[in-house]
C-alpha cells in the first residue's frame, strides 16, 4: 500500500517537472526577446545614443521583416519553405516603383505591388502543383529569376549616377511613412494571419498537412490547395512588407531586401517554431523572433564593430543552434515528427 502510494508521489512529482519543463521551453524565445530588448536599452543608455532615433531604426528594420516572416508561416507550417521571399520583396518594390514613374498614380503603385507579391508566391505554389514537385525547389528558381528580372530593370531605368537604383518622390509615400501607420498597416495583416492561423479549418488544415501529409491525404484535404492559399497568404505579406519598405527608403537596388529570405527562416526559428511545421506551429513566432534576431543584430554590431562582422555572424549561428536545441526538447521524440 505504501510502495503504491509513493509510486503514485514520484509519478505525480515527475509530471509537474514535465509541465514545468515544457513552459520554460514555451517561454523561452520570450525570455530571449525581453532579456535581448534590456541589453539593447543597456547599451543604448551606457552609449549616450538617442533612444527615440534608435528603437524608430529598430522599428522600421524589423517591422518588414515581422510582416513577411508572418505570412510566410503558413508556409513554414505546411512543413516546406520559400527562399525566393527576398527577391519576391524586390521584384514587388521594383514593379511599384516603375509604375509610378509611368503613371503618377499612387493606387496603381499599391495596387501593383500587393498583385506582384501575391501573384509571385502563386506562380511558384502553381509550379510545384503542376510539376508535383516540393514548392521548395520552385522557389529556388524564382529566387534566381525574379532576381535577374528586376537587377535588369533597374539597369535599364536607372536614375542615379552611382549605384543602379530607382527612386520613388522623397515625400511621396510621407502619410504612412509614421511609426504608427506602419504598426497599424503591419499589425491589421498581423491579425488577420492570426484568426486564419488559429480559429479558421484553413489554418488547422495547413497544421495537419504539415504534421501528416500521408494522414491528410487519405482524409481527403486536398494538398495542392491549401499550398496554393498557403503561398497566396504569404505573398500578401510580401507586398505589404514590399509597400513598408518603399514607405522606410523610397529607393530601390538590387541589394534591396536581399537578406529577407534566410532572416525569415532564423526568425521564425528563433521565435520558437519547429522546421518541420504541422501542430506545433506559432503564428507568433514570427513577432517574437524578427525583433529577437533584428535585436541581437544591433547589440552585435555595437559591441563587435562592423570590422569584426564574421566573428558577429559566428555568434548569431551558434546563438541559433542553440535555440533550436532547447525549443525542439518539448517535442523530440523517438520517432520522426512525420
Amino acid at each position: 500500500m505504501e510502495t503504491a502510494k509513493k509510486t503514485q508521489e514520484e509519478r505525480g512529482a515527475g509530471f509537474r517537472r514535465y509541465k514545468t519543463k515544457n513552459l520554460v521551453i514555451e517561454l523561452l524565445p520570450i525570455i530571449v526577446l525581453a532579456l535581448l530588448f534590456a541589453i539593447y536599452m543597456t547599451v543604448i543608455t551606457i552609449r549616450g545614443y538617442k533612444m527615440e532615433l534608435q528603437l524608430t531604426r529598430l522599428f522600421n528594420q524589423a517591422i518588414v521583416l515581422v510582416t513577411v516572416a508572418t505570412g510566410a508561416t503558413f508556409i513554414y507550417a505546411l512543413g516546406s519553405f520559400d527562399i525566393s521571399l527576398g527577391a519576391s520583396v524586390l521584384f514587388a518594390c521594383t514593379m511599384g516603383v516603375l509604375t509610378y514613374n509611368a503613371t503618377s498614380s499612387v493606387a496603381l503603385l499599391l495596387l501593383v505591388i500587393v498583385a506582384c507579391g501575391v501573384g509571385c508566391s502563386l506562380l511558384s505554389a502553381s509550379l510545384a502543383t503542376f510539376f508535383k514537385i516540393p514548392p521548395f525547389v520552385t522557389t529556388v528558381a524564382m529566387m534566381s529569376v525574379l532576381s535577374a528580372i528586376a537587377t535588369t530593370l533597374i539597369n535599364i531605368n536607372n536614375t542615379s549616377g552611382g549605384t543602379a537604383s530607382i527612386t520613388l518622390p522623397l515625400n511621396l509615400l510621407d502619410p504612412i511613412s509614421s511609426v504608427w501607420i506602419k504598426a497599424l498597416i503591419a499589425g491589421a495583416f498581423i491579425l488577420l494571419c492570426v484568426f486564419v492561423f488559429n480559429f479558421t479549418k484553413v489554418g488547422r488544415r495547413i497544421k495537419f498537412l504539415g504534421g501528416n501529409p500521408t494522414c491528410a491525404k487519405l482524409s481527403g484535404i486536398p494538398a495542392s490547395v491549401y499550398t496554393i492559399i498557403a503561398f497566396g497568404i504569404a505573398g500578401l505579406g510580401v507586398g505589404i512588407g514590399a509597400l513598408l519598405t518603399l514607405a522606410y527608403t523610397p529607393s530601390v537596388s538590387s541589394g534591396t531586401a536581399g537578406s529577407i529570405g534566410m532572416n525569415i527562416f532564423v526568425a521564425i526559428v528563433f521565435g520558437g517554431m519547429p522546421i518541420s511545421g504541422g501542430a506545433k506551429s506559432k503564428i507568433y513566432a514570427s513577432l517574437i523572433g524578427g525583433f529577437s534576431y533584428m535585436l541581437l543584430n544591433q547589440i552585435l554590431l555595437w559591441l563587435i564593430g562592423t570590422s569584426m562582422n564574421g566573428v558577429a555572424q559566428i555568434i548569431s549561428a551558434a546563438l541559433f543552434l542553440l535555440i533550436v536545441f532547447l525549443t525542439s526538447l518539448n517535442y523530440r521524440t523517438r520517432l520522426l515528427p512525420r
